[in-house]
């Protein structure tokens, strides 16, 4: 169409004035994109907002557990406290994880002879073994109730995790992701998340990136508050740890 029928056009439906309902157009939908942005920026700042308080305020509270636990730990067999991990978390970034020391000190290189017994399937994505003998008593105890993640608190309040997100995973599982995969690095990872509440290790990998895509799709800060109460019935039932 030539400009000249795009002015008449204007013209017939804006009193004349050619142009001015394209400019108002374009005002509206400038305006809609501020607003859409001044929106996700505050829902990201009051999310870290709570990461914040409650990763303090938890800590806070938790800090005889976590000193007796890491007493225990110690008195076992004499190894390191905490067990370091690298994971992946935001468009990939890596960074370092700790958790409470739950299995024997040679447990990675253990990994490999156990492999074939992955109860998510041979040459699965993620590796889970329910009946694991790496883990020690103290271990198996603290791995039912989730205290071996509660150092990670620490990642919450210092940003690289936050309370409610896709759990990060490790480089090795990321090197054999799809593209479809790669979806859940999209956001930054969290302590619990949807499936972490609803099946936790039961739950297939490719059931995990569906659930943690559907949160991806639908976070809110409401839904972060409905996942954080459903984890605690989750940790204290302990289904699907191991």
């Amino acid at each position: 169409m030539s400009p000249a029928a795009l002015d008449e056009l204007w013209r017939r439906f804006d009193g004349g004035r050619p142009g001015l309902a394209l400019r108002r157009r374009a005002l509206r939908a400038a305006w809609k994109r501020r607003a859409w942005t001044a929106t996700v920026q505050a829902a990201h700042r009051l999310k870290r907002a709570i990461d914040i308080g409650v990763g303090s305020a938890a800590l806070l509270a938790l800090s005889p557990l976590l000193l007796v636990v890491a007493a225990l730990i110690k008195l076992h067999d004499r190894g390191p406290v905490l067990f370091w991990q690298t994971r992946v978390g935001q468009w990939g970034r890596e960074f370092p994880f700790p958790k409470f020391r739950s299995m024997v000190t040679d447990a990675e290189q253990r990994l490999r002879t156990l492999e074939s017994n992955n109860d998510h399937g041979a040459g699965g994505v993620t590796f889970k073994m329910k009946r694991d003998p790496r883990i020690t008593p103290i271990g198996r105890i603290i791995r039912k109730l989730s205290i071996d993640e509660l150092p990670q608190l620490w990642l919450v309040v210092t940003g690289d995790l936050s309370l409610v997100g896709p759990r990060p995973p490790v480089p090795r599982e990321v090197a054999r992701y799809t593209l479809a995969d790669r979806r859940r690095l999209s956001v930054k990872p969290g302590l619990t998340c949807i499936w972490q509440v609803t099946g936790r290790s039961e739950i297939p990998f490719e059931r995990q990136v569906e659930l943690d895509v559907e949160y991806i799709q639908s976070q809110s800060v409401w839904l972060d508050l409905r996942l954080l109460l459903k984890t605690v019935p989750a940790v204290l039932l302990g289904r699907g740890a191991y």
